[in-house]
């Protein structure tokens, strides 16, 4: 192995650190110099990505122990099928919300620049990482950024928002501290794979700490994965947020899954809790869909997209199937691209639009309000402008990935969900319940969408056409240029990730690579 190979893993974490600490000591009146540094650092971290993820499939797991301390005495970081997966995942999405933001949002406030390299640090951190405890700081390092640019560009409903979002996830961080302390002291060690091979010779009276330990930190979890009823703070606060951050936000309650799914099976074996799991995530899709049916603006539609696609994913985890599984993961990147692309789109279709639009069209239509009479009747369309145009075929895209319909990957990605959980012969009824489940978020994404879509562009109206740069709009094609590549990709994709899936429910692999000096 040469010796740039051998420090790749730690890539992800040092280059945003070093980036995010030098963008410090720049004035904020070199905006583009600070925006050179922060791009070449996300095109290290894509790099790095990529080259981890192509190894990842030639080896279980590779580990940098730092120090040279051997597991489980030393810190060590672990990048695997899964971990580079979502390492590639994040890199995307952070270029797509950097470039996003240089039209305007990156000056807006204050130390944007290395506030997104900060999150990113912590992103790739816990993806990364192969202990409790460190996975408890980057965590938090990830979060302390996640409020800044939750705050940032001011204003009253993003500060009050923020501050809803700041102390219910403090308090998920403190749940997290005592799960992992109950867990270090029955077991005396918070490295994965040791938990994972110390946990089944824990004495019987010492057990009911160690579930207690795992329930507290499932609780940490869920609430950052937003399930229900944990998750009520999601909607307004990604609503209220620039929407370069509310792309990268896109992201962070799926870290939340990534920690169910990584320690459910790695300490537990996916048997422990699977019925929480698919109960919950069955009601998260439930939550959801009511509060896409009853949104009145755009911002809250993604936030509760979001939540559907968190349900979604842990109903599909709690099937306790490697095949369901998979298909989990190929629906996280598709969901997380679009939704990611859809809070970008937001800010540029509100644009041409009067504040409190929405709301007003919700009213008016309660009370049977409308303007029928006041229009010609020789008015048989208007005509859209090229940059409506736009907007309206990426925003159908965006329905489209929402509903899970063809030709875009979130079809795919259902159906192969779907298949999965009626493989089995009888099929449980819950796989039936959650069918129906899946099918009717679909339908309230086509109803919802449907709905903001024909009022954005096909009522009359004579507001210009919003003023959008292409550096804008660029983000926003090409994140659903990726999910397109997705589709046209879906074989090899599906491929890679029922192997992940499979690598994950046998993880001697992950634990031998770890434990072996």
């Amino acid at each position: 192995m040469s010796l740039w190979t051998e420090h790749l893993v730690i890539a992800p974490v040092v280059v945003p650190l070093a980036a995010g600490a030098l963008l410090l000591l720049y004035d904020e009146r070199r905006r583009k110099l600070k925006a050179a540094i922060g791009l070449a650092s996300l095109a290290v971290q894509l790099g790095a990505a990529v080259a981890l993820l192509a190894r990842a499939t030639t080896i279980p797991a590779q580990v940098y122990a730092l120090g040279d301390w051997p597991a489980p005495f030393g810190i060590v970081l672990v990048a695997d099928r899964l971990s580079a997966m979502m390492l590639l995942l994040a890199a995307v999405l952070g270029i797509a919300a950097l470039v996003f933001s240089l039209a305007r949002w990156h000056r807006a406030g204050p130390r944007f620049h290395s506030l997104v390299q900060f999150l990113l640090m912590g992103l790739n951190g816990a993806f990364l990482t192969g202990d409790l405890f460190n996975l408890f700081v980057f965590f938090e390092l990830m979060l302390v950024a996640s409020y800044a640019l939750a705050l940032h560009g001011s204003g009253t409903a993003r500060v009050r928002e923020s501050l809803h979002y700041i102390v219910i996830n403090l308090t998920a961080s403190l749940f997290f501290l005592i799960g992992a302390a109950l867990l270090y002291g029955v077991t005396g060690t918070l490295n994965m794979a040791d938990l994972a091979m110390r946990i089944p010779q824990v004495p019987a009276e010492d057990r009911v700490l160690v579930e207690v330990g795992a329930a507290i930190l499932a609780i940490a979890f869920l609430v950052k994965a937003a399930m229900w009823p944990l998750g009520f703070w999601l909607p307004s606060t990604y609503a209220a947020a620039a929407a370069p951050a509310a792309a990268m936000f896109s992201i962070l309650s799926k870290v939340g899954v990534y920690a169910v799914l990584r320690l459910w099976l790695l300490l537990f074996g996916g048997a422990a809790g699977a019925e929480l799991l698919l109960y919950g995530g069955m009601a998260t899709i439930a939550y959801g869909v009511s509060g896409m049916l009853a949104a009145q603006t755009l911002g809250r539609l993604a936030g509760f997209n979001l939540i559907v696609s968190s349900g979604t994913l842990l109903a599909a985890i709690g099937a306790g199937q490697a095949a369901a599984t998979g298909a989990a993961l190929y629906y996280l990147l598709v969901s997380t691209l679009g939704s990611a692309a859809f809070f970008l789109l937001i800010e540029l279709v509100e644009r041409a639009r009067t504040p409190g639009a929405d709301v007003l069209a919700v009213t008016a239509a309660a009370f049977g309000v409308g303007d029928e009479e006041t229009e010609p009747e020789e008015e048989t369309g208007v005509a859209i402008p090229a940059t409506m145009a736009l907007l309206g075929l990426s925003f159908a895209c965006c329905a489209l990935l929402a509903a899970g319909l063809p030709p875009l990957p979130g079809f795919l990605a259902k159906f192969a969900l779907l298949a999965a959980l009626l493989a089995p012969d009888p099929v449980p009824g819950v796989a039936w319940a959650l069918l129906v489940l899946l099918t009717l978020s679909g339908l309230a994404a086509v109803v919802a969408m449907g709905r903001s879509g024909v009022r954005i562009f096909w009522g009359t109206t004579t507001s210009p056409p919003p003023r959008v740069r292409l550096i804008e709009m660029a983000p926003v094609a090409a994140l659903l240029a990726l999910c397109l590549a997705l589709t046209v990709a879906a074989g090899p994709a599906m491929n890679y990730l029922n192997d992940t899936a499979r690598a994950l429910y046998a993880p001697g692999g992950y634990i031998e690579s770890v434990l072996t000096p």
